[in-house]
């Protein structure tokens, strides 16, 4: 059946009919719905035979799918860039060690960076650990590298990363997917014991030569086999063509200009014919063909910025056809298999070329592979990109930028003139350029000064600063009261305030200014007690999720508790992942599989962990909260405070609060205090008791009815129910555990190999005794000849 799709429910459905088995990672956005999607179509029975989950974080997962495809299950592991530095360690040996069944890591990327803390590229990572690479330009692109990677995995026995990024998870388009899936038929011999699944260091070496070896044949398919090289277009456009071909150029349903470029031509090497694929939109004339130059230049493009050119270079020859002024012949490279490098296929790209312009995000990889090929080849090719400011050295590309930016270039190379290294080159900058650029390419027939003005420049373009729009906690989001509880209860003591990844990161905002440092997950716990230790005249305080509490929390809790640091962990229990869509996690109890187990209780986890002082207390009531707080940060070592309220996305709201006309003082504490969103300020409204200074009120569509401005108002003037935010309205507390939570009956069952390796004796002592008191009976009753 034919269905409109974002790019990750496209990949899931890719996936699925590639006959994966299991499916797991960790919630990140831009990653998020692949899980989600293969989670809802297996609830509705349309996706059988497969199992999925969110796993407690990124290692978690990669491990869990490691033993499944050892037993020769198909896997799946999605995460967005930051998530596989996580699942890094599993990665690395992984690779030595080698799969079974296909193993695919689906890691977005995330240039901007728009809802990330780094724009590390995961190319780079696939470098790093030897894993292959396929770089999706457009979700139907990377609906077929789905189903490919799979096939690649199990042929050379290798994890297969694939790097979409976010514009290509979210855009939407058609697909036509099956309407059932079943997972593969798994071997019927399951796992099979073998030397090569542990990883002693002869078998690192071992698998060092294998994985080098696969990596030059990869490389080598990349080229040649029609499977892979399917991935890496060529074709060539420009010249005297150019015209009549920008004239022909159609408009898809997006309104996207399509490319004019024709089939790849000249090329003399197998890699090149491999590589070629269905022509686009408009065919160029025939290099070779009388009247038609070869191409001198070349245009290199990797993942979403391969539409961004291609889109770029049919504006470009659309308007310069409207204005008379010819674009050279060029060459295109769009590189789907940017590791290991397809070098044969890219030889025959540069034949006979004099430069290249390469675009990609987020780093240089494209362009430095085509460096080494000028160098290792002896070819007069000059490469343009990131390394020389002719490119984006940073965030998204986008198709007008790269249509000023090849303006330039085909300028410059179009005058045989030298391109400056580090030039800006935005399509609208005209400044810093040699007056020989000026004086010989700047005139009539100027590319750039034509892309600036068609293209760069429209008629509704702002150059003005924009407004700020930082984000803001939601309305009625109970973290703003653990906040604002936390700075009441440290008022006239210095601290230092941990955040951590997810919603609760914008507390730094003013006026909340609740968070100091933000590093990574889980990050806060431990960075805490660094700053206990160099300066323990301040309170350390470190704030973390419940969410990322199970994913990256507990080490750092132990180790508080091991090292005996004096710091206070908030932990901000609102029973979701909130920031990357309300998944669940292990302290809801609720699986992807439909099934309910018992949640794993926070408390619980802390005292089991040593924590010996653990407060509660509901964040919508500023008593409450202050008294718990205060509570755990007077405590001498480490302690916690529990926050528990549910995040608004899963309770309907209450009734929006209102401020009286009458009472409002304009004094603005409501909104110097919590800063919500749904309060805002009228300097033209007057009261008895603000006269000229204006009142504050409040946005009913906005306002959740949590009332915590209503205890925070020092003159009774907002009204509303204080109804705790749809919590429940518990009293400050501390958690009492069992007084014997551990040991309630006889000491368990001790197992003795000492005689040989074979034997094994059960033992069992009193409760008064000690384990060597117990050893030690047990070897008098053994050396006498026999054993209980």
């Amino acid at each position: 059946m034919k269905k409109l799709l974002m790019g990750n429910e496209a990949f899931a459905h890719a996936a699925l009919e590639a006959g994966v088995n299991v499916v797991a990672g960790y919630p990140g956005t831009p990653s998020s719905e692949l899980v989600e999607t293969v989670a809802k179509l297996h609830g509705a029975g349309t996706a059988r035979d497969v199992h999925v989950e969110w796993s407690t974080n990124e290692k978690a997962a990669l491990e869990m799918l490691a033993g499944a495809s050892y037993c020769g299950a198909r896997v799946l592991f999605t995460c967005k860039q930051v998530g596989l530095n996580v699942a890094s360690d599993a990665l690395m040996s992984l690779n030595y060690v080698g799969v079974g069944g296909g193993c695919v890591l689906f890691v977005a990327d995330d240039p901007g960076p728009i809802s990330s803390q780094t724009e590390q590229d995961t190319r780079r990572f696939g470098a790093f650990a030897k894993v292959p690479v396929l770089d999706p330009a457009t979700p139907e692109q990377g609906f077929a590298m789905m189903g490919a990677a799979f096939d690649l995995s199990e042929r050379y026995h290798t994890p297969v990363i694939v790097r979409p990024t976010t514009r290509i998870n979210h855009a939407s388009t058609f697909f036509e997917v099956a309407d059932e899936t079943h997972g593969r038929p798994l071997p019927a011999e399951g796992f099979q014991k073998d030397p090569k699944w542990v990883i002693f260091p002869k078998r690192a070496f071992e698998g060092h030569g294998e994985i080098n070896r696969r990596l030059a044949q990869i490389a080598w398919d990349y080229a040649y086999d029609p499977a892979l090289a399917q991935f890496n277009e060529m074709f060539e456009g420009g010249g005297e063509g150019a015209a009549a071909a920008a004239s022909a150029a159609t408009t898809g349903t997006t309104g996207a200009v399509q490319p004019t470029g024709g089939e790849g031509a000249g090329r003399t090497s197998a890699a090149g014919q491999a590589a070629r694929n269905a022509a686009p939109a408009a065919a160029a004339p025939e290099a070779g063909a009388p009247g038609v130059e070869e191409p001198c230049v070349g245009v290199v493009a990797g993942g979403v910025s391969v539409a961004y050119a291609r889109e770029a270079l049919a504006l470009l020859e659309r308007e310069a056809a409207r204005a008379g002024i010819p674009v050279p012949r060029y060459r295109f490279f769009a590189v789907g298999t940017p590791y290991p490098f397809p070098v044969e296929t890219a030889a025959a790209f540069a034949e006979g070329l004099t430069d290249v312009i390469v675009f990609e995000e987020l780093d240089s990889v494209l362009e430095e592979e085509m460096q080494k090929l000028a160098g290792v080849r002896h070819l007069p090719l000059r490469v343009h990109g990131k390394l020389t400011g002719a490119a984006n050295d940073r965030g998204e590309n986008t198709a007008e930028n790269i249509a000023g930016r090849l303006g330039r270039f085909f300028d410059r190379t179009r005058a045989a003139l030298p391109i400056p290294p580090h030039e800006d080159g935005g399509a609208s900058t005209r400044s810093n350029k040699s007056s020989r650029y000026s004086s010989e390419v700047e005139g009539t027939d100027s590319l750039a000064a034509l892309a600036a003005r068609t293209i760069g420049g429209g008629t509704l373009s702002y150059d003005g600063p924009l407004p700020v729009r930082p984000p803001v906690l939601c309305a009625g989001c109970p973290h703003r009261g653990s906040f604002y509880a936390v700075k009441q209860a440290l008022k006239g003591r210095e601290a230092v305030l941990c955040g951590d990844i997810g919603c609760y990161t914008l507390g730094n905002a003013k006026p909340l200014d609740a968070v100091d440092t933000c590093l990574c997950m889980g990050a806060g716990i431990t960075m805490a007690q660094g700053f206990s230790v160099v300066e323990p005249h301040k309170k350390s305080v470190a704030f973390v999720g419940d969410s990322t509490f199970f994913a990256s929390a507990l080490t750092g809790i132990a180790n508080a508790v091991y090292n005996g640091h004096d710091v206070t962990f908030a932990i901000l229990d609102n029973a979701t992942t909130a920031m990357t869509g309300s998944q669940p996690h292990p302290g809801t109890g609720v699986t992807l599989m439909g099934e309910k187990r018992r949640p794993i209780v926070i408390e619980e986890v802390l005292h089991g962990l040593g924590v010996q002082h653990i407060g509660f207390a509901n964040p919508h009531s500023v008593e409450m909260s202050v008294a718990a707080a205060r509570a755990a940060i007077d405590y001498d070592g480490p302690s916690a405070i529990i926050f528990r309220a549910p995040c608004i996305q899963l309770k309907k709201p209450a009734e929006p609060v209102r401020i009286s006309t009458e009472l409002c003082a304009g004094c603005k504490k409501c909104i110097t205090s919590i800063g919500c969103p749904g309060i805002g300020f009228d300097e033209g409204r007057r009261g008895p008791k603000s006269g000229e200074r204006g009142q504050a009120f409040v946005d009913g569509s906005l306002c959740d009815g949590c009332a915590l401005c209503v205890q925070v108002c020092p003159f009774g003037a907002i009204e509303g129910a204080v109804g705790f935010g749809g919590a429940v309205a518990v009293e400050p507390a501390i958690y009492t555990p069992n007084p014997k939570p551990f040991q309630t009956g006889e000491i368990p069952v001790v197992l003795a190999d000492e005689r040989n390796d074979f034997q094994e004796t059960e033992l069992r002592g009193e409760l008064d005794q000690t384990s060597d008191e117990v050893l030690g009976a047990a070897e008098g009753s053994l050396e006498e000849g026999g054993a209980r």
